[in-house]
């Protein structure tokens, strides 16, 4: 950075960096309160997502409708269709959409965890003891999960959405932190000449 960049641009990076700074606040401030409050977390979460689905179906079925002429259009209504038909049974049910991606995450926890246990154990590379490590994980957690289903639907997703927030906000905490103090010892190291040009 040099000349009027220092002062101008460099005004308008730390702001943008302040931004982030704040925004990640926000998200590492709903992360905490959603780790305390899990199952307003879950419920928030399914009705988010099946606004989504409601949202992502209105712009396939128009997209859909101005292709028309083309050979997607019935594949495109289709998808469009099954979108806001899902996104209308989360709004109306999160509880059991809940429980159903519960069950369909602890499967996952559960297969990936067994597949990572039996690949380290016959191939044996050299990341054999991490894997090992990583499938037992999967394992334990998948059971613990599906031995406490339904109820576990009741923090599990709220947990990893709110984990999800708080590790995205401490990243943008760090990145607008990080850029401003960058900025800081860029414009600092500019000479006393091109400051004074720089107002000039």
């Amino acid at each position: 950075m040099a000349g009027p960049a220092s002062t101008t641009k460099g005004r308008k990076l730390k702001r943008g960096f302040g931004i982030l700074t704040f925004l990640g606040a926000i998200l590492v401030l709903g992360g905490v309160v959603g780790l305390i409050h899990t199952g307003v977390a879950t419920l928030t979460s399914m009705i988010l997502f099946g606004w989504l689905l409601l949202v992502g179906g209105l712009v396939g079925l128009l997209q859909a409708v101005q292709s028309r002429g083309s050979n997607f259009f019935w594949l495109g209504v289709v998808v469009a269709a099954l979108n806001l038909a899902a996104g209308i049974v989360v709004i109306r049910h999160p509880e059991g959409t809940a429980e159903a991606l519960t069950m369909f995450a602890a499967l996952l926890f559960l297969t990936g965890g067994v597949f990572r246990l039996v690949g380290s154990a016959v191939v044996r590379g050299p990341q054999f003891g991490w894997t090992l490590v990583q499938g037992a994980f999967g394992v334990l957690l998948g059971l613990f999960v599906l031995f406490d289903w339904p109820h576990s639907s009741l923090y599990v997703l709220g947990c990893f959405f709110s984990l999800a927030l708080l590790f995205d906000g401490l990243g943008l905490i760090a990145i607008g932190t990080g850029g401003r103090q960058m900025v800081n010892n860029l414009v600092a190291a500019t000479t006393p000449e091109e400051q004074e040009e720089s107002h000039n």
